[in-house]
């Protein structure tokens, strides 16, 4: 979804990358870059004059530290503001103690209500929950029979009565929760082609007589800025508690994500990310502002692990966890990481999370196509190679390229990548829980570039990150010692 903003932000950050300081004009002439990648995502005018003004303001008034690049610390501002634009989020729901609590969802038609009414209901039956899901829009017949196909493929009871009257529907739900011991109600409501003929009143009498506990607008983010109008209207006569955008997975812009909660004043609190019923998530505002400034999203990538690693035996967790502890990480790891990895959803979500990896997609190609370029470069090279990567000199480079069909340059690019997860991999395996968030959100860190080069600095690192001919002749250094 923000790729083109990525590209956008990286053009800036690149005029700046290199100098020696920061000075007054060239933060202006980076700024108007990030302005121009704003807009052209499609990010509401006004929420885009605003962010740039605190950006340039903190920019300006920034102490720049010798030991850090002062491009990282531009970057540093811009994902803080980012941040701050899209949250803080609370995504937790107040549950009622003595009475099914209700939860309202409204927005337009073709938005993803129904299908966000069993996601939702499937996440809260996850968590221990007993919910109930409502067939509360009548205007389209198909809607109630869409929803006991869901409902009976995530084992979730729903209620229908028709014909009736929405109003009706709702309150007569709530008295069967309560009679059933099911202890949350889903309304699921009628939408409208645009939201001046949405029926607003009926909206308003549903609210009235079951008394919802929380009300979200689902928007689709590839509408756009019609979501932040939406959001504004509904908001308006509702009282939103929250937002869901649908379709996160797309390749909209992304301007919606990044206006509504400045416009509304409404926090998004759930993402859906694919069709399937399993693909809702909480939205976190600091994951997708470390997306945006392309330094992908790493607590995504311990969760889909984590998901990943509930299906391994203890024994194998344990041998993995050895393996990265010790640094020894293997490109056949690696892959078989991948492998299991390709199970948890969309191959270009998954490399977005990877620090430095969305770089390596092209803009028109298919994910999978790389994974399986990735695969070629692995299958080609020997087992020494493949578990002792700094081995890999400008002749052997070529060997692997011609071998599966690509150019050196790809073969070194991908392994500069993977000598990062690694060094990533390592640090994380050797942490707590707790430091291990640390080094994702670089808590606790004055003037860390968060979060990307700081979980690379090791002891004694001035905070400069080193270039891939260092990189390079470090390797080298460790080749003549061993």
């Amino acid at each position: 979804m923000f790729e083109g903003l990525q590209r956008g932000l990286s053009e800036a950050i690149k005029k700046l990358r290199g100098r020696g300081r920061i000075t007054e004009s060239n933060i202006r002439e980076g700024i108007q870059e990030v302005r121009k990648a704003l807009l052209d995502a499609d990010v509401n005018y006004n929420v885009v004059e605003t962010f740039v003004e605190r950006v340039t303001q903190k920019s300006l008034g920034q102490a720049v530290l010798r030991t850090i690049d002062p491009s990282e610390q531009i970057v540093k501002i811009v994902y803080d503001e980012l941040v701050a634009l899209m949250g803080p989020v609370d995504a937790r729901i107040r549950f009622a103690k003595d009475r099914p609590t209700i939860l309202m969802l409204c927005g337009l038609q073709g938005q993803g209500k129904t299908t966000t009414a069993a996601k939702l209901a499937l996440t809260l039956r996850e968590q221990g929950r007993k919910p109930l899901l409502v067939a509360a829009d009548l205007q389209r017949p198909a809607a109630i029979e869409q929803l006991k196909v869901l409902g009976a493929q995530i084992n979730v009871p729903v209620f229908s009565e028709f014909p009736s009257n929405p109003v009706d529907v709702c309150k007569n739900a709530v008295n069967y929760a309560t009679k059933n011991l099911l202890d949350t109600v889903i309304l699921d409501t009628a939408g409208r082609l645009h939201v001046a003929d949405m029926p607003m009143d009926e909206l308003e009498r549903i609210d009235k007589a079951a008394k919802p506990d929380e009300i979200y607008l689902v928007c689709d983010a590839m509408t756009g800025q019609d979501a932040v109008n939406s959001a504004k209207v509904f908001n308006e006569r509702l009282e939103l508690n929250g937002v869901i955008l649908t379709k996160m997975d797309g390749d909209a812009r992304g301007g919606a994500a990044l206006s509504i909660r400045e416009v509304t004043r409404v926090p998004i609190k759930f993402v859906g990310v694919g069709e399937k019923v399993d693909r809702l998530e909480v939205f976190r505002p600091e994951g997708m502002a470390s997306r945006i400034i392309g330094q992908g999203d790493l607590m995504d990538l311990i969760t889909r692990v984590g998901r990943v690693h509930a299906e391994l035996s203890e024994e194998e967790i344990q041998r993995q966890q050895k393996k990265m502890q010790e640094g020894n990480f293997t490109l056949d790891d690696f892959r078989k990481q991948f492998e299991m990895l390709k199970k948890m959803g969309n191959m270009k979500d998954l490399l977005a999370s990877m620090p430095g990896f969305s770089e390596m997609i092209p803009e028109d190609e298919d994910p999978e196509v790389l994974f399986k370029r990735i695969q070629g470069m692995i299958d080609s090279m020997t087992k020494v190679e493949r578990n002792n990567p700094d081995v890999i000199d400008l002749q052997r480079r070529r060997r692997i390229a011609a071998g599966c069909g690509v150019e050196a340059s790809d073969v070194k690019q991908f392994l500069q990548h993977f000598d990062q997860v690694r060094d990533i991999a390592r640090q994380m395996a050797q942490k707590s829980l707790w430091e291990r968030i640390k080094m994702v959100t670089g808590m606790g860190q004055a003037g860390a570039f968060q979060p990307g080069a700081q979980m690379l600095k090791k002891k004694g690192d001035t905070g400069h990150r080193k270039s891939p001919k260092e990189r390079a002749k470090e390797r080298k250094n460790k080749r003549k010692k061993r």
